[in-house]
């Protein structure tokens, strides 16, 4: 029998977007257990907003697992909250009830602000600002993206991948001290499992450098003219990549904007302040469509309409605050409404 440490992790029941806890127990196993083999435990659901202090038990249920590459015979495991019966889902459980379909696929663009001491990474400590926007967007060199993010990001990279989450991709963003990771999965829950580990690694990582993750949309306010941050959702379904066509295509974006209401309302919260219509997407209370457009709320690769309107669609409105398993859901919804020959 071997020790493993198994660090639970679960979402907390804070409003408007939910905060990531964690706490790690030990047990024995005779090999590195599976998911099957791990077992419930509970936590006090009062300091968490999930429960009163007069019946503070909650419950975590293990959902996914991934070995943690920081750790010797270490699991990350991913949970779900559960009342204290074991079976009914907490109110705060937005994995439990959302659709789930093993043929969508999502790819979640997650961009994010590394800040040190009250501001972002590169800005100056006594306020103001660095030069304008312009040179940060993939770049390269001290001036623009300083003297740890890029450790950050690729250590950040390598524990993704050492840990079996599908890590996709990095690069520095539009604003200074502003970064993206891409994470890609078969299914709204694994999808949106791993986009939630991804977040939790990176937060555990930066705190080793002294350095807060703001996954606000607009951390740096409306009233400057510097980019926001958003979690643009790509995805398909396996009629959308096999059959597709335009008439199909046509319908779903009708549906979209029939449903707009409702996306806005799981897309991640203060998303007014980024959905303007003046820089990065569509305004908050319209619906558009564009080939290749990254003002529009949906933009059309030029490889789905070459493909005979074939492949995947990228959602630009989700923020980066947003929760990916309600957002992925709300996506399967609309597309559920839309008839298939």
């Amino acid at each position: 029998m071997a020790k493993y440490k198994l660090e639970y992790i679960w979402l907390d029941g804070y409003e408007p977007a939910a905060n990531l806890r964690g706490k790690t127990q030990v047990k024995d196993f005779d090999a590195f257990p599976t998911l099957e083999q791990l077992p419930m435990w509970g936590f006090d659901g009062s300091s968490t907003r999930q429960a009163e202090g007069k019946s503070s038990d909650c419950l975590l249920k293990p959902v996914a697992s991934y070995p943690d590459p920081t750790k010797h015979n270490g699991l990350l495991v991913m949970c779900e909250v559960m009342m204290p019966d074991g079976t009914t889902p907490h109110p705060s459980n937005s994995r439990a009830s959302i659709l789930d379909d093993s043929g969508a696929w999502f790819g979640f663009e997650q961009e994010y602000f590394l800040y040190k001491d009250g501001v972002p990474l590169g800005f100056p400590q006594g306020g103001g600002f660095p030069p304008p926007q312009g040179e940060y967007y993939t770049g390269v060199g001290y001036k623009n993206v300083g003297d740890i993010a890029r450790e950050i990001v690729d250590t950040h990279l390598e524990l993704c991948l050492e840990a079996g989450i599908n890590h996709e991709g990095i690069n520095a963003e539009v604003a200074k001290g502003q970064w993206e990771f891409q994470i890609f999965g078969k299914g709204s829950k694994k999808a949106a499992d791993e986009v939630w580990m991804a977040r939790y690694l990176m937060l555990r990582l930066c705190e080793a450098y002294g350095v807060d993750v703001n996954w606000h949309c607009k951390p740096l306010g409306m009233e400057v003219d510097w980019n926001g941050s958003g979690m643009h959702a790509n995805f398909s379904t396996e009629y959308m990549r096999t059959v597709g066509g335009k008439e199909y295509f046509e319908a779903l974006m009708a549906a979209f904007d029939k449903y707009k209401n409702e996306h806005i309302a799981v897309y991640g919260p203060d998303n007014h302040m980024r959905l303007t219509g003046l820089h990065e997407t569509q305004s908050i209370d319209k619906f558009n469509y564009g080939i290749a457009n990254r003002g529009a709320s949906v933009r059309v690769p030029h490889s789905f309409v070459n493909n005979g309107y074939k492949g995947y669609l990228e959602d630009r409105r989700p923020n980066s605050q947003g929760d990916p398993y309600k957002i992925a859901s709300r996506i399967l919804q609309t597309i559920a409404t839309v008839p298939t020959k």
